[in-house]
């Protein structure tokens, strides 16, 4: 696996036995991988009372980078041979790692669960609806007078099983225009596209 300078800085901190005793690294491998899991981002998340003595600038540093070795690790599906071997790079000793690998296996299965509900396909565009609306003033300034539109954007998004929602923006004229034009040139692009 490769990463980049800052993760295996951060990695290495944490090997520190130092800065991380076992327990408190413990702790933050778990506070990692659940985090990753969390289904919404919790800023309480490293307010653990083994976190408590550390720098908090060097306490985020370090879960972001073991965060970034877990996302790397399930992305590429990897062995314990290969996490071995990376954080024995970054100065990991043998019970650390093992530590580590066994967190990664207990979540893994969840993990790989999750980047894949992720997908690669854009929501597809199923009805669109619209309204004027008209401004004559608003709190801020005495006189407005502006239409704006309100358009509604109903979307099947093919990750979540097909599952609709619906997409709400307001926009000046200048800019509804701006967005007619730039479909029209998708539009193309992709008629041209499929001749070819």
């Amino acid at each position: 696996m490769e990463l980049s300078e800052s993760v295996q800085k951060g990695l290495q901190s944490l090997a520190d036995a130092t800065v991380f005793d076992m327990k408190t690294f413990s702790v933050l491998i778990e506070v990692a991988f659940r985090s990753l899991l969390s289904a919404h981002a919790d800023r309480s998340v490293l307010d653990q009372p083994e976190f408590k003595a550390l720098d908090q600038k060097l306490l985020k540093h370090c879960h972001t980078a073991a965060t970034t070795c877990i996302l790397e690790g399930v992305k590429q599906n990897a062995d314990k041979s290969t996490i071995s071997a990376c954080l024995e790079d970054v100065s990991f000793d043998a019970e650390r790692t093992e530590v580590f690998y066994t967190t990664y296996l207990k979540y893994k299965s969840d993990l790989e669960t999750l980047l894949s509900s992720l997908g690669r396909c854009p929501p597809h565009i199923n009805d669109v609806s619209w309204r004027l609306e008209y401004c004559i003033k608003n709190g801020h300034v005495h006189k407005v007078n502006e239409p704006s539109y309100l358009i509604s954007l109903n979307v099947e998004n093919a990750n979540n099983g097909g599952s609709s929602e619906d997409v709400h923006f307001s926009c000046s004229m200048e800019q509804l225009q701006d967005l007619v034009g730039k479909m029209k040139d998708a539009a193309k692009s992709l008629e041209k596209a499929t001749q070819l």
